[in-house]
């Protein structure tokens, strides 16, 4: 798989953005006008700053193409973007990518990975900002809870750069897929006396290792999505409801996580702002 190989060659840890379609192999060759198409960052901006401070400032932008690292950060003097570095992509990044990671030629700093086409459609921009969300963890908090974590710890001992994305949770276990999507419905119905029992008799059924990366999704891929919905709530496009199918997996996290923040703000969004707090909460520590 492409992604693999190219996180494996990053050697930094990834936060998973949308996965390629059908058509990664393809490389992208042909980049549009990326100074008009990024400029609509700031317009979208300005149009959700007031959902969450995450989106009080814009990120780097990584435009891959052609073979070619287009890093876009921004500008200053004003509501534009700027060509700040290019770099060979030694990856073959796949078409359709959507990330956040720090770029090891750009001395680690994070930025926001896509290909062109993400530019040309409306919900390629909320993605943007969904992975303008993980910037905003990696740069508040994010390096600071991970080293607390033994999950974490170990896995950097082994140079496991996947295991945000390769984890062998359980999902196969009997009963827990349909326990964790009870869980959900009872969140979405107000149901939290009985979300929180169930969490506390799952909780009990997984080892520290399995509870800790459930949290740790559910946090760090549950917060994007919640804010990925709230924005295209805004601009008047279709929540992503993904993770809510069988079979149980990772993305089922990203559901759960986005029930579980819903009903902890229950409507006033000042609890999310500190989602350091949050993410306690969420792990319940």
């Amino acid at each position: 798989m492409l992604l693999r190989l190219f996180c494996l060659l990053m050697a930094v840890p990834f936060a998973a953005g949308t996965l390629p379609g059908p058509d990664a192999s393809r490389q992208s060759t042909a980049l549009p006008n990326l100074n008009t198409a990024l400029d609509r960052v700031f317009t979208i901006q300005q149009q959700i700053r007031d959902i969450h401070p995450a989106f009080h400032a814009v990120y780097p932008i990584a435009v891959v193409s052609g073979g070619v690292f287009y890093v876009y950060e921004p500008d200053p003097g004003g509501p534009h973007y700027k060509l700040a570095a290019t770099a060979p992509d030694k990856f073959n990044v796949p078409v359709g990518i959507r990330a956040a990671m720090p770029l090891d030629f750009w001395g680690n700093r994070i930025a926001c990975v896509i290909t062109p086409e993400a530019l040309d459609e409306p919900r390629g921009f909320v993605l943007v900002f969904h992975e303008f969300v993980h910037c905003y963890q990696w740069e508040t908090c994010e390096p600071r809870l991970k080293e607390k974590m033994g999950l974490y710890r170990t896995a950097m001992q082994r140079k496991d750069y996947m295991w945000e994305l390769e984890y062998p949770f359980p999902y196969a276990a009997k009963g827990l897929g349909q326990d964790y999507l009870d869980i959900i419905r009872a969140l979405d119905t107000g149901d939290t006396r009985s979300a929180t029992a169930l969490r506390k008799e799952l909780k009990e059924r997984l080892t520290p290792d399995d509870w800790d990366y459930m949290t740790w999704q559910e946090w760090k891929e549950g917060l994007a999505r919640y804010l990925e919905n709230a924005i295209a709530a805004r601009l008047g496009q279709p929540a992503n409801h993904g993770g809510l199918e069988t079979p149980f997996n990772r993305v089922t996290f990203y559901a759960g996580g986005e029930a579980l923040i819903r009903s902890l703000s229950g409507g006033n969004a000042a609890v999310l702002y500190d989602i350091e707090a949050l993410y306690h909460r969420i792990a319940d520590r």
